[in-house]
């Protein structure tokens, strides 16, 4: 049994009079909000250039690593379908939660999202670099920043939403699935493809891309005709592009919803001309980015005060049944 001993202090006046403070945890918290280290969040629905612009940002401000924040880029494989960064795109720039997920049919949840997340940036901030959270999965970013607790005692973030006016990226994400094909992404969909499952709600094999081409595939394995082979092929690759499309629609209604949370600290950035010509990324998205973080990481008021203003906010997204080609 252990004994503790008892040690009386002799007693005496304080030096000074005070009145003693009650520490709760919203004195707490406030104390606490004035050491926060930074984070910087890229949102944005699917091929706006999330990724893009996150790797531009922490070449400007290193060392800065990137943590992938979506949900079908964490497994390993179908880099083309995924539409993962190249280790030539990476340019030296750290990834993190890439092509991690080895099991193809295990379910990566916003539990372990916030898990694996805060890991990395704890690590990041150990080697005195500025984490950089950047993917199209909403509902992992709203987990880690909205209901992670810890996460929201040690961190202030800035959010850079990445925005494109949906018909103009309809059209360019139709154009990428045709770009995608082109690179091989049949040929990586048929060597991933298990034709003792039909099952795609788990896993990678919910990415789209992946079950659009089940009975194109299958129909091929059977030795179908060419003609009955060519249009389910055509099939399987328009609906690729209308379900790209639903999904881009539904990234960008949950962001009009964390909008009205974070508009304090959450930046648009108009990418809609940079999708018609490639000269305007660096005006309209890079260089506006690239100054709102450095007034976020070091409060310098010689950047443009107008830089860091939220731009205005479009109309909504229109309903999921009025997506179409």
């Amino acid at each position: 049994m252990m004994n503790i001993i008892s040690v009386s202090a002799p007693a005496c006046k304080p030096l000074v009079n005070f009145q003693p403070v009650a520490l709760t945890m919203e004195t707490l918290f406030q104390h606490n909000q004035q050491r926060k280290d930074k984070v910087v969040v890229i949102m944005g629905a699917t091929g706006t250039g999330k990724s893009k612009l996150a790797i531009d940002l922490a070449t400007h401000f290193p060392p800065a690593e990137i943590v992938n924040s979506d949900k079908m880029q964490v497994y390993k494989g179908l880099d083309i379908t995924t539409n993962k960064v190249t280790e030539e795109e990476c340019r030296g720039v750290p990834h993190h939660l890439l092509g991690t997920v080895d099991d193809p049919n295990h379910d990566f949840t916003a539990n372990d999202f916030c898990h694996h997340a805060s890991v990395a940036i704890d690590s990041i901030v150990g080697r005195d670099g500025l984490p950089i959270i950047a993917g199209g999965s909403n509902s992992f970013i709203d987990a880690l920043v909205n209901h992670d607790s810890m996460f929201r005692l040690r961190y202030e973030c800035c959010f850079l939403w990445v925005d494109v006016s949906l018909p103009v990226l309809h059209s360019s994400l139709s154009a990428r699935v045709d770009r995608m094909i082109e690179a091989g992404q049949l040929d990586e969909v048929r060597e991933f493809f298990d034709y003792s499952v039909s099952d795609y709600t788990r896993g990678v094999r919910r990415a789209i891309g992946v079950p659009e081409f089940d009975e194109f595939l299958r129909e091929e394995a059977r030795g179908g005709d060419e003609r009955r082979k060519k249009k389910l092929l055509e099939a399987a690759i328009a609906k690729t592009k209308v379900n790209n499309c639903k999904l881009a629609t539904r990234q960008l209604q949950k962001i009009h919803r964390l909008y009205t949370i974070w508009k304090q600290n959450m930046h648009r950035l108009d990418a809609t001309e940079a999708v018609f010509n490639k000269g305007a990324w660096e005006d309209d998205v890079a260089s506006k980015g690239r100054r709102i973080v450095q007034k976020f990481l070091y409060g310098d008021n010689r950047v443009l005060v107008s830089a860091g203003a939220p731009l205005p906010l479009p109309l909504p997204p229109p309903a999921m049944a009025a997506v179409t080609h």
